[in-house]
């Protein structure tokens, strides 16, 4: 990513045109290999969020995009649509991201269908692949999200972004709903599948305990732009600014 810029209108003439704006993300620059995990990090409003939306084409921005060495930035929605599968999100909610009026199995399937048209008996069996990856039982894979524990709802959210085989997977704030220890049990399971599949991951969170633990490089926000940006070992070890000192 290369100058990243994110602004939102806050208000407009009687006209339609801009009066005022709020600049949200700040000329934003980062990098991320295979298999690597970007940790962003930042207060409430910083912008964390703002970038992982940007680089799904969710939020309007200006900037340089590049996955594999081709650029996105400049993609219509239209164009962009066949590089949804390659980049995939889990939320922060284990609950309201799932239709509570769709099975785990329409759940995972669903992006199958809109990207990856094939038979349904080949969709069935990636799915049961999905939830044997992220350690559910593929026989509950016809129960519905309310059946289900937070922890548990999570892993299905994994699923599926996890059955589009995705190169980078955005994970916004996915285990703050989350106790400890199932906190934990995420955690574990995010490096495992990174380690089999050679996933990437930017991991956005105000847990900086968690960020440690998954995170390769790590990026500090303020206001909406970056004071810190390096190896999170280093960053952790001599950091700069006063958020992270006591991690």
């Amino acid at each position: 990513m290369s100058d990243l810029d994110v602004r939102f209108t806050t208000q407009k003439s009687l006209f339609g045109k801009v009066k005022d704006s709020f600049h949200a993300v700040k000329s934003t620059n980062f990098s991320l290999d295979r298999g690597e995990t970007l940790g962003i990090v930042g207060e409430s409003g910083s912008g964390k969020t703002t970038i992982g939306h940007a680089l799904l084409k969710l939020t309007a921005s200006s900037g340089g995009i590049e996955l594999a060495g081709e650029e996105l930035g400049s993609l219509t929605q239209k164009q962009f649509r066949p590089w949804r599968k390659r980049i995939q999100i889990v939320f922060q909610d284990p609950f309201g991201s799932l239709s509570p009026r769709m099975s785990i199995a329409e759940i995972v399937r669903e992006g199958l269908e809109i990207h990856d048209p094939d038979t349904t008996e080949a969709h069935e069996q990636r799915v049961i692949r999905a939830l044997q990856d992220v350690g559910l039982d593929p026989n509950a894979r016809h129960r519905y999200p309310h059946e289900f524990s937070g922890g548990q709802r999570q892993r299905i959210a994994i699923a599926r972004a996890l059955v589009l085989q995705p190169d980078l997977i955005i994970l916004d704030e996915p285990t703050s709903a989350l106790d400890r220890t199932v906190q934990k049990q995420v955690i574990e399971l995010l490096r495992d599948l990174q380690s089999r599949y050679g996933l990437s991951y930017i991991f956005i969170s105000h847990d900086l305990a968690v960020v440690r633990a998954l995170s390769h490089k790590l990026l500090v926000l303020h206001h909406g732009e970056i004071v810190e940006y390096g190896s999170a070992e280093d960053i952790f070890r001599s950091p700069t600014q006063p958020i992270l000192r006591n991690f």
